[in-house]
């Protein structure tokens, strides 16, 4: 045992070592990347870090970005008018929901205009079909025909114009509001088929969670039930609740988090704003991807640039995120932690989808994956599932060809990990050889991941071709082992972290 640990004490050493030169040049080749190519990048705008330029070439972050100080604004006032009227009437779960719904409501018609009237319309007719058909056998099929019909309707006619229904509704299209509501409509989507589910499932035994068997039958109103839909801190971006989640917290706020723990928690997120404006300001790594600048550069340049966007879109999504779960945590409602481990600490397909928007998986496997079948079905489940997730996410070949890559990856994986429950290790050498083969697996798995993104988010379908061919010359292959070799020794400090936190755990239960 003494020699064992004196082993992983000098390897420790050495991934250390490694990683830390892996990551200098890594930042120094994407520094030198930056500099020599932006002339020719899109998106690229006047900063305010050193005279540098600022990426601000992803749509979304730029729209989240510009209008910070209004949600800012908003936060605040939804903020302090809850507290109100709260504390003032002793309201609970029905008067808070009407308070709510007032208040979001508000905020909606800022964002939509005349456009909120659809989001209400296609609600309504949800709750109506809820209520009458949700104790039925057949109820899954036409709450999922319902919302799946105006999910791909609304992108397919870009959230309706006013004047399709007739010239005398026309002047409402001049009031579309400041955001397209069809696209916050994706995560209403989810809310409807959540109240949906949750009411067809009332009178069971519930299987998820012990504290939501308290909600009862009143609960499923509609003032609580667009309450849920329109809540305004979730509204935009989630994080995704469940509906009998959702409701358990509305009679009193969270007590799970302190105030002190909620203000690191925001002190964290300004933090990570920061590191976000650093890394836009010096790191181009979206820019690339959308100016079509990587069919010039080489394939370590490539890789550099894809993992450089998967990065950046990781650090993207937990400021957008985290923002809106910290608004809802002061106002008395906890949603799931989206991003609860960082992308580079994620070893194999399922940890990683299980902390990549971790609500959505926490959403999926409630209500699509147990439903088909859970585990009993899962060759079929994950098929079906990704599939969805690129529909929801828009109407694009190359989310479908991102899906079905990952779900080609995704099957080897699961088939492995079967075999491997049945096996017994015991004895040093044979945990040894079998630590080797699962650092060599998640090496092999984050390649994979690599490439299903690099085609989802860089090159598009239409560049597979291309990374191949050029991935097989004599520079790519020397790439790809390196690259392989890298995420090796990423995989084992994984392990190493896994061991720390297990043993930590050990000690702090003793």
């Amino acid at each position: 045992m003494v020699k064992m640990g004196s082993w992983r004490q000098k390897e420790l050493a050495f991934l250390v070592l490694y990683a830390a030169v892996f990551y200098l040049y890594l930042v120094r080749r994407s520094l030198q990347l930056s500099h020599d190519h932006h002339a020719k990048l899109y998106g690229l705008r006047h900063g305010w870090i050193a005279g540098r330029l600022n990426d601000v070439s992803d749509a979304q972050w730029r729209n989240f970005r510009g209008n910070l100080p209004i949600l800012i604004l908003v936060f605040g006032i939804f903020t302090l008018v809850a507290s109100i009227f709260r504390r003032s009437f002793c309201l609970e779960a029905k008067g808070m929901s009407i308070v709510w719904v007032l208040i979001s409501l508000a905020y909606l018609s800022y964002l939509h205009g005349a456009c909120i009237i659809f989001v209400i319309a296609i609600a309504s007719f949800n709750f109506l079909i809820v209520k009458i058909f949700g104790r039925t056998r057949y109820f899954p099929f036409v709450l999922w025909s319902f919302n799946l019909f105006f999910l791909l309707f609304n992108r397919v006619y870009e959230g309706y114009r006013f004047s399709s229904f007739g010239e005398y509704w026309s002047y409402l299209d001049n009031f579309r509001g400041t955001f397209r509501w069809h696209i916050c409509f994706n995560f209403v989507v989810l809310r409807m088929i959540s109240f949906g589910y949750d009411y067809h499932w009332a009178e069971q035994y519930n299987r998820f969670d012990k504290k939501e068997r308290s909600v009862t039958n009143d609960k499923f109103s509609f003032s609580i039930y667009l309450c849920y839909l329109v809540y305004a801190p979730l509204y935009i971006a989630g994080p995704i609740i469940s509906f009998n989640a959702f409701v358990s917290q509305l009679n009193s706020p969270q007590s799970i988090y302190s105030s002190r723990e909620i203000a690191l928690y925001g002190f964290r997120w300004v933090s990570s704003l920061f590191l976000m404006e650093s890394i836009s300001h010096f790191f181009y790594f979206n820019a690339f991807a959308i100016s079509g600048m990587w069919k010039q550069l080489s394939p370590m340049d490539i890789f550099i640039i894809g993992y450089g966007v998967l990065n950046f879109m990781w650090l993207k999504f937990l400021l957008i995120w985290r923002y809106f779960r910290f608004w809802s945590l002061i106002n008395g409602i906890v949603a799931p932690e989206n991003m609860p481990r960082c992308i580079n600490n994620c070893h194999n397909l399922e940890s990683f989808w299980k902390n990549w928007h971790a609500s959505f998986n926490k959403w999926l496997v409630r209500y699509v994956y147990i439903p088909l079948g859970g585990a009993q079905k899962k060759m079929l489940n994950v098929w079906v599932i990704f599939t969805f997730v690129a529909i929801w996410h828009d109407l694009e070949w190359k989310l479908i060809s991102w899906a079905w890559l990952t779900c080609i990856f995704f099957i080897p994986e699961m088939l492995v990990k079967s075999v491997a429950k049945g096996f017994q290790v015991e004895g040093a050498l044979s945990r040894f050889i079998f630590r080797e083969l699962s650092a060599v697996a998640g090496a092999v798995t984050i390649t994979c991941l690599m490439v299903a993104n690099l085609v989802g988010f860089v090159i598009g379908p239409s560049g597979i071709n291309w990374l191949v061919s050029g991935f097989l010359q004599e520079e790519g292959l020397a790439t790809l082992g390196g690259l392989l070799f890298s995420f090796y020794v990423g995989t084992k400090l994984m392990f190493h972290i896994s061991d720390a936190k297990k043993q930590k755990n050990r000690l702090d239960e003793t």
